[in-house]
């Protein structure tokens, strides 16, 4: 009888530990909802999925999925006319670079800068857009992964060294023999919300931050992080999402590359780590004209943003409605049989590594089915949010590849 009831509570300790861990594993950012909510988006593959055994024809596929995809982005429908104004013209570091400004149909002036080799004077080139990152870093654009001087801004030295292992890698790029335009995305820089032009009641009257102060500065960034929401539901309430609002101005500065006559317009490249990552997904699995996308530490599913880690991304991530239809991969994936590259890092705090190796296979299945195999790859590096060196190197060989 002792026997039968130690072993009883031996089996109890046992069963309260197994039920401990199930509920650890269960655990998610909303809780007892989290089964529920997963349940909603139906199972996978998706209706618009290519995995879907209902679809054989690509090209019936991609009209489906993309007129899907663009009605719930649901982009600005402005029309534009390039209208680009160079502002200065130097050499620096063996490049030639431009600084150059150009007017959306709404807020401030686009800065954007373009380099390529300085001895590539008459020749069209193979050309990258590159997008830079997000990194909570607001007042700052296209100097996140860039260096025109010898003297650029304390932020972005250390920037550079924390994610790009001290290595701008849009410059890198252009002495490989590209022509590189990297733009201010839509919020950062100089498209970046002023104080002055916000009520009151969220700014409490500051002053524009000057750019000699790293605390007036650290203080904007905080500022407008905290402002996302803000923004994201008045984009909502306009009737588009802060996604379709990246795409749009992507193009824009896609239609400006594709204008330039020292470019070759049928070997243009994107690329990007983070924001610059979730930017590449969107323009690399819509715009044709991108013949070599790289998307850097952005890539996982619907399921890791939902239960997962939605607590480490912005509100430019999200398309109300799109999980329904297709998982956040297959955005990418619209692009096959166009060559694609995805670099993942083991310890990106913003992704669960199961939810990337799924994201990755859900892709591979996608180009295979498509009979493109060859097209896409994906590589896991060890180490936090990056794009070092050594992930640069692979990144640039790709679009040697494809696009030299």
């Amino acid at each position: 009888m002792l026997e039968s009831f130690l072993t009883g509570d031996v089996h109890g300790v046992r069963h309260d530990q197994e039920r401990r861990n199930r509920n650890m594993t269960q655990k998610n950012m909303i809780g007892a909802y989290g089964k529920w909510a997963e349940s909603l988006a139906g199972k996978d593959p998706r209706p618009l999925s290519f995995r879907n055994p209902n679809y054989h024809s690509l090209s019936t596929w991609r009209r489906k999925a993309r007129n899907k995809l663009f009605e719930l982005l649901a982009m600005p429908q402005h029309s534009w006319r390039i209208n680009a104004k160079v502002h200065a013209r130097y050499q620096y570091d063996g490049l030639s670079i431009e600084e150059l400004s150009w007017q959306l149909p709404y807020g401030p002036r686009t800065k954007a800068v373009f380099m390529k080799p300085a001895e590539a004077t008459h020749s069209r080139l193979p050309a990258i857009l590159a997008l830079h990152d997000h990194a909570g870093k607001k007042y700052f654009g296209f100097e996140k992964i860039t260096k025109t001087s010898s003297k650029i801004h304390e932020m972005m030295v250390e920037h550079h060294n924390h994610y790009y292992e001290g290595t701008p890698w849009a410059n890198e790029i252009a002495k490989r023999g590209y022509a590189v335009l990297v733009h201010d995305a839509f919020a950062f820089g100089s498209r970046r919300v002023r104080y002055a032009d916000v009520s009151d009641v969220l700014t409490a009257k500051r002053c524009e931050p000057r750019r000699d102060s790293r605390k007036e500065i650290e203080e904007y960034n905080q500022w407008a992080r905290d402002h996302e929401h803000i923004m994201a539901k008045s984009l909502f309430c306009a009737g588009t999402t802060w996604p379709g609002v990246f795409l749009y101005e992507d193009q824009c500065a896609l239609d400006y590359l594709c204008s330039r006559n020292d470019v070759d317009a049928s070997r243009i490249g994107c690329c990007g780590l983070s924001g610059g990552g979730l930017r590449t997904v969107m323009l690399a699995g819509l715009d044709p004209r991108i013949k070599a996308g790289v998307c850097v530490g952005f890539m996982s599913t619907w399921r890791d943003f939902m239960l997962y880690k939605c607590y480490t991304h912005t509100w430019m991530l999200y398309v109300p409605r799109l999980p329904l239809f297709l998982d956040f991969p297959e955005i990418l994936g619209l692009r096959v049989p166009l060559p694609a590259l995805v670099l993942n890092n083991t310890n990106d705090p913003l992704f669960t590594l199961s939810e990337m190796k799924r994201a990755d296979r859900i892709l591979r299945e996608v180009y295979r089915k498509a009979g493109a195999e060859a097209n896409y790859c994906c590589s896991f590096y060890p180490g936090p949010h990056k794009f070092d060196r050594a992930m640069q190197k692979e990144a640039f060989e790709w679009f040697d590849k494809h696009l030299k």
